[in-house]
């Protein structure tokens, strides 16, 4: 009978400090919560940016679950000291929802961090590709989290680790190729050969293109269809981009008649430079008489088009061209075109 007694008075005084424990928690986390919240108010109005007044909310609001779980934990964990199946699983729930808090704080700080620094990125596809990289973060933290809890409620990873080794290998075999063509994604958003939007030339394709996706890029080619091409394809071969050419070199071949007099040979470097220099969008580099041909006497003639625009070149050189033909026709320069002369000699007979 002492010995039930002395039992009893045991197991009360276990649960009132099981009690007392859980209380205190309770308290003190409220206290640290309330505190908490006025020291890090203090040093957020010290800075200028809203980042760190997310973390201090964060923090401040997972205080309170956290204390007042940890509270109960450590009072049942204190209350009942010998293993019970029961009270084992219980306090591996309360170790779980712990956790979940964390990992949802963790995420949230990790994806406020990736928003803060794709807002201070012009490139809108670079943006992109960072904001597209949260499901895999979210994914990550949710795998550690879950590694981590399996164990410290003591499960055996060996056996999981080699699960996960196989099939981590077969999946990286199946997925070789769409991981390649996500890398070459990233290597064009990161190198930039070409962006949306720009016109370029690559493996005989020419066009703009419309889209670079993960995967592939599309192509807007000059007939009006759309290319499809693999982004391996483009990262490897020769990719000439138009829209960041600077200015574009146009080179001219003119030929005038073997009868035009020297005179006028020696005028007419002096008549195109003027031409060229009148048109606008056009600057001159050289024109001199080269060489004499089969039928000509041939001008090479070198200008430049200060910009990227494919349709102003042409109108500027079309300019240059039509002037060209009216000022060689109001000097009477002849233009020179194929031409062939026979000369035939009769030989009489003796």
């Amino acid at each position: 009978m002492k010995l039930v007694t002395e039992n009893i008075k045991l197991v009360t005084e276990n649960f009132l400090l099981a009690i007392s424990i859980f209380f205190i928690g309770i308290l003190l986390s409220v206290i640290i919560s309330k505190l908490s919240k006025i020291f890090f108010k203090k040093i957020s109005k010290r800075t200028k940016t809203n980042f760190d007044d997310f973390i201090f909310e964060v923090i401040s609001g997972i205080i309170k679950p956290i204390g007042f779980l940890l509270s109960f934990y450590f009072s049942i964990d204190y209350f009942f000291e010998d293993e019970i199946t029961f009270i084992s699983v219980l306090l591996n729930i309360l170790k779980l929802f712990i956790l979940i808090i964390i990992i949802k704080a963790l995420n949230k700080f990790l994806i406020r961090s990736l928003t803060e620094s794709t807002s201070k990125i012009n490139d809108s596809s670079i943006s992109s590709m960072i904001s597209s990289l949260t499901p895999l973060i979210k994914a990550l933290t949710w795998t550690i989290g879950s590694i981590f809890f399996l164990q410290n409620i003591g499960v055996q990873m060996t056996a999981i680790w080699a699960l996960l080794s196989a099939g981590g290998i077969g999946a990286g075999l199946a997925l070789k190729d769409p991981v390649q063509e996500f890398f070459e994604y990233i290597t064009i958003l990161l190198d930039k050969p070409f962006q949306k939007g720009e016109f370029i030339k690559s493996d005989g394709v020419l066009g703009m293109v419309e889209r670079v996706g993960v995967r592939s890029s599309r192509i807007r080619s000059i007939n009006g269809e759309v290319i499809v091409m693999s982004n391996s394809a483009l990262t490897n071969g020769i990719i000439s981009n138009y829209a960041q050419m600077e200015k574009r070199r146009l080179v001219h071949k003119l030929g005038v008649v073997y009868e035009t007099s020297p005179k006028l040979m020696k005028l007419i470097p002096a008549i195109i430079q003027k031409i060229v220099e009148e048109t606008k969008d056009a600057s001159f580099d050289r024109c001199h008489f080269t060489d004499f041909g089969d039928f000509s006497l041939n001008f090479e003639l070198v200008y430049y088009i200060p910009t990227n625009n494919y349709l102003a070149a042409m109108e500027a050189q079309q300019s240059i061209n039509l002037k060209i033909i009216e000022e060689f026709a109001f000097n009477n320069i002849e233009f020179a075109f194929p031409t062939q002369t026979l000369n035939i000699e009769s030989n009489k007979a003796k």
